[in-house]
């Protein structure tokens, strides 16, 4: 009887049928984020800038790198493309930035390439990047907040108004905002180990250019992020290539 009992046991695991495989959830992100905040270590990025309503049009793509410090960005390198106008690179390191090219193409005394300035490293560029940094804590944390975590996606809403009480970013990514309260909608993909590999967000485009324009359009980023915790080394451009003077 036993070894009756024993044998249909064993053909019963063998007629049971397959659980599907789901995807583990993701590490809590914050955490994720703030393990990888190490000095001399950062994140590269990628990032397209669609309007659309009547139709589709690329604005810009951008593509960088992040370096941190333990509280999360201490300095920048991105760079800038557009139908529109020329190439952009912009350098944030520290309190000061430095531009190549963009709206200082041609503006430059003879010999220097870069413009030296004070300020947040969004550049001329800025103006249509993505409003979302996942590199940075707070800036995070209010996503986690507002939004809802679904295994490996986080989804919500935030305002400019709030986006702005949390994020240096933010500033530097729509310094002629018009309308704080504004809602931009968000989803974050996560990698297992929690990190952000993807942001994408989009938000009404009315009064952003400082005219109603756009009305019914809206501006959507798409970034992606690669290479969290890699070594990254970003320094300020050649002191002699810098000046902080440019023609109107």
């Amino acid at each position: 009887m036993k070894k009756t009992i024993i044998a249909l046991a064993a053909c019963g695991a063998v007629l049971a049928p397959a659980v599907p495989a789901h995807a583990a959830p993701a590490e809590d992100p914050l955490r994720a984020l703030k393990s990888k905040l190490v000095a001399g270590h950062g994140v590269r990025f990628t990032e397209t800038t669609v309007l659309s309503g009547d139709g589709k049009i690329t604005l810009q793509k951008r593509k960088g790198a992040f370096q941190f410090d333990k509280k999360g960005i201490a300095a920048s390198d991105i760079t800038a493309t557009s139908k529109s106008r020329p190439r952009e690179r912009v350098i944030g390191v520290g309190t000061y930035t430095y531009t190549s090219g963009g709206i200082y193409a041609g503006k430059l005394a003879s010999g220097a390439t870069w413009y030296k300035s004070r300020g947040l490293p969004g550049g001329g560029a800025g103006f249509h990047g993505q409003v979302i940094n996942p590199a940075e804590p707070k800036t995070l944390a209010a996503l986690v907040k507002k939004g809802r975590l679904s295994g490996r996606t986080l989804t919500g809403k935030i305002t400019f108004k709030d986006l702005a009480k949390v994020s240096r970013w933010f500033d530097a990514s729509i310094p002629l905002r018009m309308h704080n309260d504004t809602k931009v909608s968000y989803t974050l993909t996560l990698s297992a180990s929690g990190v952000v590999s993807r942001v994408k967000s989009s938000y009404a485009a009315t009064g952003v250019f400082g005219t109603n324009a756009h009305e019914g359009k809206t501006i959507t980023i798409d970034s992606r992020f690669t290479g969290w915790g890699a070594k990254t080394r970003i320094k300020a451009p050649d002191p002699g290539k810098v000046t902080t003077e440019a023609a109107d």
